[in-house]
């Protein structure tokens, strides 16, 4: 599905990302907990479609739960006492609530990035980045197409190999090996020749150099402005209530947050608002294209 949100500008892109994110990352409130998993995952499976679903479910679920498992074992805080170990140390439920909550936020965190990967690819860091940081907007762009680069790589010097007669994935594990140590012996010296090749193209071409002026497709919008205002006015909302501790959650000694009251199911509306806006903007978009067939 084509993803709205990805057009716009590279400002208002990271400025969301960098609020859901960091949201996520320090809320330890179970409302807004289940809100950021649930729009991540949302999210995540409209961008990458069933590869998302195979994703969470082959390893996010069982991630998950060895966390919720694996953390009443380590942790013996809590007045709840459902049991004891052999050991004598006391198996606590608020251990095992505290388990979920860490397991739900190394998980949203996953699928935000997850999102972040297709939605800030290499050409908006380096807009970003490429005049403030020039070197550090160059590494993390390199270090982002590394893995997906030089494993097309790999898979082409393989069948390279294959077509010669030289690879093949039968055969004693000696043979394998020397297959295998051949290939990444090529596959180090075309790194080592595209590095230097990468580094004498951007010398010519005076990258980082002051004054150098660069060509972007990016142009700011009244939607980008729009959008912008809404994703500063909800994430100044939200911070504003963390700030006056209506989002505060503890589990040990015992379960403790702060009151529910209509100015925490506002805040929990907003947080919902701005996890939800790249889902939002997508529907507004498609409901406008029925409209017009």
């Amino acid at each position: 599905m084509k993803d709205t949100f990805t057009t716009f500008h590279p400002i208002v892109n990271f400025i969301y990302f960098f609020a859901v994110i960091g949201f996520t990352m320090f809320i330890r409130q179970p409302v807004c907990l289940g809100i950021a998993i649930l729009s991540a995952t949302v999210y995540s499976v409209y961008l990458n479609g069933k590869k998302s679903i195979r994703f969470a479910v082959c390893y996010l679920v069982p991630m998950m739960l060895l966390l919720i498992l694996v953390n009443p074992l380590f942790n013996h805080e809590g007045l709840t006492i459902l049991a004891y170990f052999p050991s004598g140390n006391p198996f606590t439920l608020e251990a095992v609530i505290y388990g979920i909550l860490a397991a739900a936020i190394v998980v949203a965190v996953i699928q935000w990035f997850s999102c972040w990967n297709r939605i800030m690819t290499t050409d908006k860091l380096v807009y970003l980045f490429g005049r403030i940081l020039p070197a550090l907007s160059l590494v993390l762009s390199m270090a982002l197409r590394f893995v997906p680069r030089y494993r097309r790589q790999f898979q082409a010097i393989a069948e390279a190999q294959r077509q010669i007669g030289i690879y093949k994935k039968n055969g004693n594990l000696w043979f394998r090996m020397r297959l295998m140590v051949r290939t990444l012996s090529i596959m180090l010296t075309w790194a080592m020749e595209h590095a230097v090749e990468t580094a004498n193209a951007m010398k010519c071409r005076g990258y980082g150099l002051e004054g150098r002026t660069a060509f972007s497709l990016y142009r700011w919008a009244k939607r980008d402005t729009v959008v912008l205002l809404c994703i500063l006015g909800l994430g100044i909302f939200v911070l504003v209530g963390i700030l006056q501790g209506k989002l505060y959650w503890t589990c040990f000694p015992t379960f403790t947050g702060a009151k529910v009251n209509g100015y925490t199911v506002g805040i929990y509306g907003g947080y919902g608002l701005l996890s939800l806006l790249p889902m939002l903007i997508n529907g507004r978009e498609e409901w406008k294209w029925n409209s017009f067939n």
